[in-house]
């Protein structure tokens, strides 16, 4: 790695412009395969400038960035989004698919059997009975949909089962709100709901925004935690500067801003409001199993300009940024985690829980092995094939200062892999190789959990 001011020269290494053209291709068919559907994207921007930007001055300004910047959080936590990707059971049940809304950029009807749930109930009390039975002690249970209130009994009987159930976990309702009034918040507190997550609409008419917010002032008499949860549409910006002074001057205690995505199957809406999708889609190409699909450019600029303008504003409004990346944690972590000493050359990345290795090609091998081990590392994999070695990450700042005797300097790489079972026996399936630079550093311990302790939002 290169110090201000340095300009190093590199050896050709065939092998390593071999590793990173494979995943670069793997991303630009991905890619091509969305545009054959029509969907448009913006153009590829891997190192996004904006949101590093607007990263480096949040953090300055007293904003913690968690799970690798996938999260960024001012003021007040949620106990869900702490649990959401952390190491406990945070479950998310849903009674059924069906709403009385209409949103265009809903994913559920992007989810397996979504027609048959709309008309039929999900399995809740059985399910919930089950991770008693499991012996499964979760942290936060949640209730969402479709929209819970148009089963208000069925809502109740949720919280006072997983109540029962789980004594002491956190529970929490996501609504419209529409359809509460002060009787049915009253029956919910005393079923056990700790935190209801409002979904505000921008598209809405004044009139029902001025209806919703009577009803937050409801919960905050009632619930102790009252929140909004909702995607920020980019070109929005001056109308959620205007809620987000509402939601201070009520007094409710947070909101989440996630980043706006696309479910796969109206592009018709998103491409009449002049949207496209972000490029490449993911830092990561994986098959994740979130709904959600596909970020939208300029959503992530967006809510961390908000974040950032009400800091500067004095908001006292708790504000957590939750990006589609870190809706993908929880998947990636439970699948790694325990899996984390799986290979003494590997190491699971509390930053986005997969598992990295440090890798050099080539020509740089036989260096920076020799580096290595003076240094004391004595543990390498070797591959004749790819031309390449392997070992812990925890190296890879040494091995980017290794240079020849010319001068010239070795290119390290983090190769990116999730555990993969077949048979019931754990392997590693790589799923990318970066260039050392590039790559986000890999956090070895848990920062953000240490960070949400400090901060007095530990679990």
């Amino acid at each position: 790695m290169a110090s201000a001011g340095e300009s190093l020269a590199f050896r050709e290494n065939p092998a390593l412009d071999k590793a990173l053209g494979l995943y670069r291709s793997i991303e630009d068919d991905y890619v091509r395969s969305i545009e054959a559907t029509g969907v448009k994207f913006a153009l590829r921007d891997e190192k996004r400038a904006e949101a590093q930007d607007l990263r480096a001055r949040l953090e300055k300004a007293g904003a913690r960035i968690r799970n690798g910047g996938a999260s960024v959080s001012v003021g007040f936590l949620s106990r869900g989004c702490v649990a959401c990707t952390g190491s406990c059971v945070s479950c998310t049940f849903a009674i059924s698919n069906n709403c009385h809304r209409d949103c265009f950029f809903c994913f559920n009807p992007n989810e397996k059997d979504f027609a048959y749930y709309c008309e039929h109930q999900f399995p809740w009390r059985e399910k919930l009975e089950g991770l008693a039975r499991e012996g499964s002690t979760p942290v936060c249970l949640a209730l969402s949909g479709g929209e819970p209130m148009l089963y208000p009994d069925e809502a109740c009987a949720y919280f006072e089962c997983a109540r029962n159930l789980f004594p002491g976990v956190h529970t929490r309702l996501y609504t419209s709100g529409d359809l509460l009034n002060a009787a049915l918040l009253d029956r919910l507190r005393d079923s056990g709901l700790d935190e209801i997550r409002f979904s505000v609409k921008q598209s809405d008419e004044p009139e029902g925004q001025e209806k919703l917010f009577a009803i937050m002032e409801l919960a905050l008499e009632r619930i102790p935690t009252v929140m909004v949860e909702m995607p920020p549409i980019p070109g929005t910006e001056a109308s959620m500067r205007t809620l987000l002074k509402r939601l201070d001057a009520l007094g409710v205690h947070g909101i989440n801003l996630l980043e706006f995505a696309y479910a796969m199957w109206n592009w018709e809406v998103f491409d009449s409001l002049g949207l496209t999708l972000r490029n490449p889609p993911n830092r990561v190409c994986y098959d994740y199993t979130y709904a959600g699909s596909l970020a939208v450019q300029d959503s992530e600029e967006l809510c961390l300009r908000l974040m950032l303008w009400a800091v500067e504003e004095g908001l006292t409004l708790g504000m957590h940024y939750c990006s589609l990346e870190n809706k993908h944690r929880a998947q990636v972590r439970n699948i790694d985690e325990p899996y984390a000493d799986l290979d003494a050359r590997y190491a699971f990345d509390y930053g986005d829980y997969f598992l990295k290795t440090g890798m050099v090609f080539g020509p740089d091998r036989a260096p920076v092995r020799a580096a290595l081990r003076a240094l004391g590392c004595t543990d390498f994999l070797e591959d004749k094939v790819g031309d390449s070695t392997s070992f812990h990450p925890r190296w890879l700042p040494q091995a980017a200062h290794v240079r020849f005797a010319d001068g010239s300097a070795v290119r390290p790489c983090v190769s990116t892999n999730v555990v993969a079972l077949h048979g019931g026996k754990p392997s590693l399936r790589e799923l990318k190789v970066e260039l050392f630079e590039d790559a986000a550093p890999v956090q070895l311990v848990d920062e953000t959990k240490a960070s949400d302790e400090a901060a007095g939002f530990g679990l």
